[in-house]
């Protein structure tokens, strides 16, 4: 399967401590080697880098990791494919718009018995069932809410109950943003740490990597940061429960929502 990376924050933000421990996992430190990507939202612009290539050997991911974008919300994915030909037009995140903002979307599954009709207003590039469930997505959120942006909360209820009918059929872990905030769904495996005051140090997993946060960051800021599994190993990462729809904003969660029953407690003796 994949791995999702998302970052959102309360002031613009690079990523580059975290992207330098995720890239090591798009064939070095594990076997994700079937392409990756990052999107970057900018203002109402993103800037987006795509490629097939493995993220651990990808030039374009080592220029990434030491390019500085600041952003308040970002995604990245690094691929194993289930369904699809490893090729750039199957390579998450995939981009579209929406209401006049644009929307990026990343998938951590398999649902390949999803097909939903598209009425042509979304349509896939390329053959993934990812990119299909992505039009689906937005194709509902436009019949439902008409031409304009819904407000946060109810974008996000809307979200959960289009969730909810592919939760328990299939591995759903997704990151979607326009830009004001993050959602994410976690079907399997995700995981999220917010950093704010007082910052301390944090050394990656996959690379022999540290950072002092406190050296680099104000009282005031304030970043979460998800992931499919930790790439930190000295911070207490918060597992998200399987079944389970999130919204970060302004760098902490402000709802979470289960999309699958709660597991029954026995009370018995």
């Amino acid at each position: 399967m994949c791995q999702l990376l998302g970052m959102n924050c309360n002031v613009p933000t690079d990523i580059c401590f975290s992207f330098t421990g995720f890239r090591r996992r798009g064939g070095d430190t594990d076997i994700h080697s079937d392409g990756w990507g990052i999107a970057f939202f900018e203002g109402k612009a993103v800037r987006l880098f795509l490629d097939p290539e493995p993220s651990a050997e990808s030039i374009i991911s080592e220029f990434v990791r030491n390019y500085p974008i600041h952003s308040l919300n970002v995604i990245a994915h690094i691929r194993k494919s289930t369904l699809g030909v490893t090729s750039l037009e199957n390579t998450h995140p995939f981009i579209r718009e929406l209401w006049g903002r644009y929307w990026i979307f990343a998938h951590n599954g398999h649902l390949p018995h999803f097909q939903p009709q598209l009425d042509g207003s979304f349509t896939p590039v390329g053959n993934t069932d990812s990119e299909r469930i992505f039009c689906w997505l937005l194709q509902s959120l436009r019949r439902r809410f008409g031409v304009s942006l819904p407000p946060r909360d109810e974008l996000f209820n809307a979200l959960k109950e289009l969730t909810l009918p592919l939760a328990g059929s299939g591995i759903f872990n997704y990151l979607l943003s326009n830009g004001d905030s993050l959602v994410a769904h976690c079907s399997t495996e995700l995981n999220y740490i917010v950093r704010c005051a007082p910052f301390a140090e944090a050394h990656l997993k996959d690379e022999d990597v540290s950072i002092d946060f406190s050296q680099v960051t104000s009282p005031e800021d304030r970043v979460a940061i998800i992931a499919t599994q930790p790439l930190t190993d000295n911070e207490a990462w918060v597992a998200m429960r399987p079944g389970t729809l999130w919204l970060f904003h302004q760098g902490e969660v402000i709802d979470s929502e289960d999309t699958l029953p709660s597991p029954v407690t026995s009370l018995g003796g």
